[in-house]
């Protein structure tokens, strides 16, 4: 008798993103961690709250602008997923200013306000305003030919409301003083002002201690410091704008100037004040966001940079070469022996430099062509690309220009490529290209060898330390075969030609890993054993989450390691456990994407760019590479996957309610014997240990 389920109820995406948050806010709580790395954490989440409201917000706020659109869904969506958010951020600055900030001060690292400053301290800091910030501030008295001024997005600005009147004798009672970017947020007080610790101000607390003196003759009552995020995710119509890279340098500036989302006050805002703030961006009462210390504690990250003290930081973990490299040989050499994994940051992204810089001084390589999405400030593939130029040999580029808010960067790194002569091209219409690619083509005796680089992220030597990614170095005919029909692709628009080895998205991608799953499906039903891994940073296609729950049901073993948001329910009628979902949370921030599926003893791994979301599949240029060495598949399956899947100290596991709770993974048979319950066992950390000796 053939069973039937209820229609499927997905988790809310919105509310699965700021349950990540919560979850990387609970490193700020870990007594394990030093200080300034929880503050680090605190930080980490205001920035990811300002993307999610930049990205996430808009559609939700503009339905409860619209009458029309607000239907009862509507309304409750958008309450339930504020409720989150209010609390989240509540919680956040209820761990900085009665955890984080008095320990600090136990060990010498002090934010001091104005009523704590001494005299002479307030000296200092009134010369500093001064010389450095009122020469900077324009306060703006509002009437009618002063208008309320154009707030920029994510900008620090104050509120002010005043008694008296002016200098015509008009009573306009409020003002808006906006607070140059140029500033530093953050100060920090001289030596002999600061009794041998570490004492520092923020840029807020100088311009409310000498508000009043911008404003002379006029009564200081109430103000406010405020910020407004706008929705940010730029919109180009590529099919209708002749030149991508100038119309998204356009929207570049207006950017900084869509549609209000959210607006942080001070806590103690006026309730009058706060009204006119919310009429003047239009925006609902959910949007509103009464904070407890600054407004952006994401510039906070300067406090962690700037502070001293080695127990107060990470000890530094320095990279080693990848082992299956040979020191001082060359890449084309050993790359004729065997594929070369790099398990980035517990092995270092130099060796992807250093082969960049092998190609490029080696006079028989013809050709590199590489894809940019982002890159980071390190200048080091830029400059080696343009001396490939240099030296005669043809070099491109697939600038991904709509990578978001790296579009600026990238575009900086596209005009900087053309000004020597590398061919730039950015991608396909309608498309991000977001695969990870670098080829390399070299002149061997009467033949033309292919030698190639694909990674799970992106080729950005700053985040390759923090990111948790597998990159692979190959000279495989196929593959490398396979890149070169896809860069053509990508920058002639030819049909693409049969893939031997890669999947590629939009093409097969999402249809063959729909294949993957269905076949496990119908093994489960024959009664084979069929398991399927999966790694990655979200799961949030419903064709492929709908896929997984029918292989759930009929009996596949599934296990998922998601960082960040999954609409799957493991509490899905049918499933009787045989989907479970963690997450891994720790000093690093997991990145890799595996594909993993085991039918008997018939094993298949990808390694990907891409996440299981729809955009991924749908609207991306994405590539899935097979591990078909059975060594490195054992490597991978062991130190991207077992151990995340053993880990009981930074897993956090979706439960039956669709919320996630930190502790001891709930492991099968099969898995019982790797670990004993008692033990603390934390992935990341057994990986720093095993790569630091």
């Amino acid at each position: 008798m053939r069973l039937t389920y209820p229609p499927l109820k997905l988790l809310n995406r919105d509310i699965s993103i700021l349950a990540f948050n919560q979850r990387v806010l609970s490193l700020a709580q870990n007594p394990d961690y030093p200080l300034l790395e929880r503050l680090r954490f605190v930080c980490i989440v205001s920035s990811n709250l300002d993307e999610f409201f930049e990205v996430r917000a808009a559609p939700h706020v503009d339905a409860m602008r619209d009458e029309q659109q607000q239907s009862e869904i509507n309304v409750h969506s958008y309450q339930a997923i504020s409720d989150v958010a209010h609390a989240l951020v509540n919680k956040q600055y209820q761990i900085f200013n009665t955890e984080l900030m008095p320990a600090l001060a136990n060990h010498g690292v002090h934010l001091v306000s104005h009523g704590d400053r001494t005299a002479e301290q307030r000296r200092w800091v009134a010369k500093y305003f001064e010389s450095e910030v009122r020469p900077l501030l324009v306060p703006v008295a509002l009437d009618p030919s002063h208008p309320f001024p154009l707030v920029a997005n994510k900008a620090l600005n104050f509120i002010v409301l005043l008694g008296g009147n002016d200098a015509f004798g008009r009573s306009n009672n409020i003002a808006i003083v906006k607070v140059p970017r140029v500033l530093p947020r953050l100060i920090k007080l001289p030596k002999n002002l600061s009794d041998k610790q570490q004492k520092f101000v923020s840029l807020s607390s100088v311009i409310r201690a000498h508000l009043s003196s911008l404003f002379t003759g006029r009564e200081v009552i109430n103000f406010s410091q405020f910020r407004v995020t706008r929705h940010s995710d730029l919109a180009v119509d590529e099919e209708d704008v002749k030149n991508l890279r100038t119309a998204l340098r356009k929207g570049l500036v207006q950017r900084n100037f869509g549609d209000a989302v959210r607006l942080e006050v001070s806590h103690g805002c006026d309730e009058k004040l706060a009204k006119f703030l919310l009429q003047q961006f239009d925006l609902p009462e959910q949007s509103l966001y009464r904070v407890n210390g600054l407004v952006n504690l994401a510039r906070l990250m300067q406090l962690a940079d700037l502070a001293e003290g080695n127990d107060l930081k990470f000890k530094p973990f320095e990279p080693k070469i990848s082992q299956q490299l040979v020191p001082n040989q060359s890449f084309f050499t050993q790359l004729k022996q065997q594929d070369i994994l790099i398990h980035q940051p517990y092995e270092s992204f130099e060796s992807v430099i250093d082969f960049l810089r092998e190609a490029v001084y080696d006079p028989d390589v013809l050709s590199i062509q590489q894809t940019i999405y982002r890159t980071g400030s390190d200048p080091r593939m830029l400059k080696l690309l343009q001396e490939a130029v240099r030296r005669g040999k043809e070099v491109m580029a697939v600038v991904e220009l709509k990578a978001r808010f790296d579009e600026e960067a990238n575009i900086n790194w596209a005009e900087d490529l053309e000004s020597v002569g590398a061919q730039v091209v950015y991608g396909i219409v309608g498309l991000k290209t977001h695969a990870k690619m670098l080829l390399v083509m070299r002149r061997e005796g009467s033949q033309l060898k292919h030698y190639g680089h694909v990674s799970t992220g992106n080729y950005n030597p700053r985040t390759a330390r923090l990111y948790t990614d597998v990159s692979m170095l190959t000279s495989d005919i196929q593959i490398t075969r396979d890149m070169e029909y896809l860069f053509r692709h990508i920058a002639s628009q030819v049909k693409l030609l049969r893939m031997q080895k890669l999947l590629v998205a939009p093409f097969n991608l999402h249809r063959q890993m729909l294949a993957k799953i269905r076949s496990a499906e119908l093994a489960a039903k024959a009664g084979k054993t069929a398991t399927i891994i999966l790694k990655m940073n979200a799961l949030t296609d419903e064709a492929l989450v709908v896929a997984l729950v029918k292989a759930g049901r009929a009996g596949v073993e599934v296990d998922l390691i998601l960082r960040g948001a999954c609409i799957l329910p493991v509490d899905a009628p049918g499933l009787d456990g045989r989907i479970r979902v963690r997450s891994i949370i720790g000093r690093l921030l997991e990145h890799s994407r595996i594909f993993y599926f085991k039918i008997d003893q018939v094993e298949n791994m990808w390694l990907s760019s891409a996440d299981w979301m729809n955009r991924n599949m749908m609207r991306r240029v994405e590539i899935a590479w097979p591990i078909t060495d059975e060594k490195n598949r054992a490597r991978i399956l062991q130190e991207c996957c077992q151990m995340s899947l053993d880990d009981n100290q930074d897993a956090w596991l979706l439960n039956q309610e669709g919320t996630y709770t930190l502790g001891a993974p709930k492991l099968t048979q099969s898995k019982a014997k790797a670990v004993a319950q008692e033990q603390t066992l934390s992935a990341q950390q057994l990986l720093l240990q095993k790569y630091a000796n």
